[in-house]
């Protein structure tokens, strides 16, 4: 089976490099005309997978949308990963899991391993320290899924861990991004991916990662081809995977209308296919 990296190139080839969220937040539910409840985040996730289901390279659940609902909203996560994954779609767990030791190794079985949450990929802090994440990122290897580790986010109170700079002159973004490509070298496109917001003033440098930079903050909050352009150099704006929720999500509750808001973001971003 070939890596997660592997395999979202190769979606990324077919469909365009556009992820899309699936962020079942009460406003939306609202807007939708649906019950702020786990029916109504039913009735939304079953849409969105009807609307992004074999059109997409990448769909990110948002976790924390449905956990305000309990086990009810647990098990429409779980079937919404279920069947985008079961229907060959690449399925990224937006979880931002981060501890250590044991506590860290049980959430990577939760969201890498082979049980009702297991998704191609997971959102993971690294911010109590990159060696943390090891049980994350030795289940993603073998089990052929990926990471996708927090580094330079761009809501203003992150440049207080972030931007930081150790003895060695680095940033902690910046750091972050050089474990992550430690972790992918010796493979022609990795699976240790990192978080880089697409509305920052500037990012860490990204030329030596070997793997998918996630970019979220487009569309609604600002972000678009120009600033993915400023942010990521030349030679490796293929591994760009921009990240849209609100701005394709509004024109719900319609399946063709979430469809084409998709599609003219996919067509925006087509200068990343190659």
């Amino acid at each position: 089976m070939k890596g997660f990296g592997a395999r979202l190139r190769h979606a990324t080839a077919r469909f365009g490099p556009v992820c899309v969220g699936i962020d079942p937040h009460p406003q939306l539910l609202t807007a939708w005309g649906l019950s702020v409840d786990a029916d109504g985040v039913e009735a939304f996730a079953e849409i969105c997978v009807e609307a992004f289901d074999g059109t997409v390279a990448l769909v990110k659940p948002q976790v924390a949308f449905f956990e305000p609902y309990g086990a009810a909203g647990i098990a429409v996560l779980e079937r919404t990963i279920s069947v985008l994954r079961a229907s060959g779609t690449l399925v990224l767990a937006d979880a931002k899991r981060g501890d250590i030791g044991s506590t860290m190794d049980a959430y990577a079985r939760a969201w890498l391993g082979n049980g009702p949450l297991g998704s191609d990929a997971v959102t993971v802090s690294p911010y109590l320290g990159f060696g943390s994440l090891a049980p994350a990122l030795e289940l993603a290897r073998a089990e052929h899924r990926g990471v996708f580790v927090l580094a330079a986010t761009s809501n203003p109170e992150g440049g207080q861990v972030q931007r930081v700079v150790a003895a060695d002159g680095r940033t902690v973004a910046q750091s972050m991004v050089d474990e992550a490509a430690r972790r992918n070298a010796g493979e022609e496109f990795g699976s240790v991916g990192v978080v880089v917001g697409a509305t920052l003033a500037e990012a860490p440098d990204l030329s030596e990662l070997g793997g998918p930079i996630l970019m979220p903050g487009v569309g609604a909050q600002g972000g678009g081809p120009d600033s993915v352009r400023a942010l990521v150099p030349e030679h490796v704006l293929s591994a760009a995977v921009p990240a849209v929720s609100r701005e394709v999500l509004r024109e719900g509750p319609s399946v063709p209308a979430l469809r084409a808001r998709l599609a003219a973001f996919q067509e925006e971003f087509a200068f990343l296919r190659r």
